[in-house]
């Protein structure tokens, strides 16, 4: 990171500068990218990450972040969204908490948080510093780049909660702590099945006008395609 932020580099790949058995070793970010103002963006291609630390938000020229087949990186920080540059993103979707892809469950937070190094962590959304056992940790899930991702917020106090963004559409409308009870809107498969059985009952209500009527009714077809293209654009 010393090197890159000397060099003022705008892209780095740290799998072409360690080789690949030292960039399989690395688990985490150090938090002195906070340092790599310049830095515009970052290849993490097929890495071990499971997770990236707060300092990314400190990285004010990132546009470009791909981190695609990480397979263990299944959230990220709040403070991404920090990033005011950021255009593109590249990850794997089926990975992530919440996804639309399975619905993969988020963590229960409540009791069970989870730890940066250092005993202390900064406020999301104001930046106050505090303790562990003062923070109140939340999932949001928002467009961040490309994608939608999850979010892990720090908050402080519910006057800094009531300043997080509406989550994206068609992911839990709330902050969360998550859970194993908590309730995600139907998955890619799961909505295709209720469009299936929605035009199989249109389909039903056809055939008992038509033959109510005995005259031919105008076909649904058309808005079967529609529904169907929803879900592809999705």
């Amino acid at each position: 990171m010393d090197k890159v932020a000397a060099e003022n580099r705008e892209e780095f790949a740290p799998l072409e500068e360690l080789g690949p058995e030292l960039f399989s070793q690395i688990y985490t970010l150090p938090e002195s990218i906070s340092r790599l103002k310049k830095l515009k963006k970052v290849w993490l291609y097929g890495s071990k990450l499971k997770r990236i630390p707060p300092e990314i938000g400190e990285m004010e020229a990132l546009e470009y972040f791909d981190p695609y087949t990480s397979y263990d990186l299944h959230w990220f920080p709040y403070e991404i969204t920090r990033c005011r540059n950021f255009k593109e993103s590249r990850v794997s979707i089926r990975a992530l908490y919440g996804n639309y892809k399975n619905r993969m469950g988020f963590p229960r937070l409540t009791h069970n948080p989870v730890r940066y190094s250092g005993d202390t962590v900064k406020c999301s959304i104001c930046g106050k510093e505090m303790t562990y056992d003062q923070t109140n940790q939340l999932w949001i899930s928002l467009r961040v780049g490309t994608d939608v991702l999850p979010l892990l917020v720090n908050s402080c106090s519910k006057e800094c909660e009531s300043k997080l963004p509406k989550p994206s559409d068609g992911y839990i409308p709330f902050a969360h702590k998550g859970g194993a009870d908590l309730k995600q809107p139907p998955d890619e498969g799961e909505l295709f099945e209720q469009v299936m059985k929605e035009e199989e009952n249109n389909l039903e209500d056809t055939k008992e006008e038509f033959t109510c009527n005995q005259e031919p009714v105008k076909s649904k077809g058309n808005q079967f395609l529609k529904l169907i293209r929803k879900i592809r654009e999705r």
